[in-house]
């Protein structure tokens, strides 16, 4: 018999364990179809799920601006759930199927939440994401293109798992990281009807895609292990996964090492590039913006820095952020924050 979604749920949470459960998920506590949280309580909840996860970064700083604080967490909780449905269900084809029904779930209560933020269907959300993203989603005029973007990416990890081409795996970032960046723009007032969005746009995109490929070459390992997937393109690295799987393996062979750094290592430059690209967006941006967005791209470059700091070796150890250097960072950015109030 198929399992209805909050008997998967419920199934993710007993196997997991973990994220999913983290973020309040538990077969008692399930939204039903008579209960709507209010407007308060789904925008506590969206907090709690903004501060309570490991970023480089936290996403709801004091460097947000105050009155887009509730959007920003929405936002994220949409991404954190969306996420976590893809990934929290295991490695394993069962897993991955699973995941695909429960992200066709989410898709369709995100429909219901655009419906509903429209005024075009009188049923409010029941999810506590939704119910503080419509708010978000009527009062920014948010387009739903880049929330099904996401889903498309989320659906994609559950049936692509090895990349081939440097534009493979740029093409993978166009979804899964790219219309995070827009809908921050939009969030912003820039949804592409202002002179200069288009550009503001490009830059955005070419600062997103570097987040996301830096994620991938930091977590070659985790990836490799927990998920079965393999983002390093093969035809530029000339690596499969069979063979990190034997690289892993030897950890102390100067050989295996040096062929693994020697492949990354132009992935890493070309990602600096992009992150290059993307630099002047913060200067185009009203100045309340301004500090939270050269975060997000500096705080990224830093750990590329740490990546080459490492000689590149990420398939043995994961570069993290030294607490010293996220202090320095957002210190720079509050500094740009004062400075922008003068």
């Amino acid at each position: 018999m198929a399992q209805s979604v909050e008997e998967m749920l419920t199934s993710a949470i007993a196997s997991r364990g973990g994220v999913l459960g983290d973020l309040g998920v538990d077969p008692d506590g399930m939204p039903s179809p008579a209960e709507s949280p209010s407007l308060d309580e789904a925008r506590d909840y969206v907090r709690g799920l903004a501060t309570g996860h490991y970023e480089n970064f936290s996403v709801l700083s004091r460097l947000v601006p105050a009155a887009l604080r509730d959007d920003f967490a929405a936002v994220y909780g949409f991404c954190r759930w969306s996420d976590d449905l893809a990934d929290e269900t295991g490695a394993a084809g069962e897993s991955r199927d699973e995941s695909v029904k429960l992200l066709a779930w989410w898709r369709s209560e995100l429909d219901a939440c655009f419906r509903f933020a429209r005024g075009e269907s009188s049923d409010p959300p029941r999810h506590p994401v939704y119910v503080a993203l419509a708010e978000t989603i009527r009062t920014k005029e948010l387009s739903p293109d880049p929330f099904h973007h996401l889903i498309d990416a989320f659906v994609q990890d559950q049936t692509k798992t090895r990349y081939e081409t440097w534009d493979e795996a740029l093409d993978y970032c166009k979804g899964s990281a790219d219309p995070v960046g827009r809908i921050v723009l939009a969030l912003a007032g820039h949804n592409g009807s202002k002179p200069g969005d288009a550009e503001r746009i490009a830059m955005s995109d070419a600062t997103c895609t570097a987040l996301q490929l830096t994620n991938h070459w930091q977590d070659v390992r985790r990836d490799l292990i927990e998920r079965d997937r393999v983002y390093l393109p093969r035809e530029e690295t000339g690596l499969s996964a069979e063979d990190l799987r034997e690289m892993l393996d030897r950890g102390n062979d100067p050989a295996a090492r040096v062929k693994y750094i020697r492949a990354v290592r132009p992935l890493v430059e070309r990602t600096r590039a992009l992150f290059v690209t993307g630099r002047p967006l913060p200067r185009t941006l009203d100045r309340p913006m301004r500090p939270v967005v050269w975060l997000f791209g500096a705080g990224g470059e830093a750990v590329l820095d740490r990546v080459e700091r490492i000689g590149c070796a990420t398939l043995w150890t994961r570069p993290r952020l030294a607490k010293s250097t996220k202090l320095w960072l957002i210190g720079v950015a509050a500094t740009r924050a004062a400075l922008s109030r003068q």
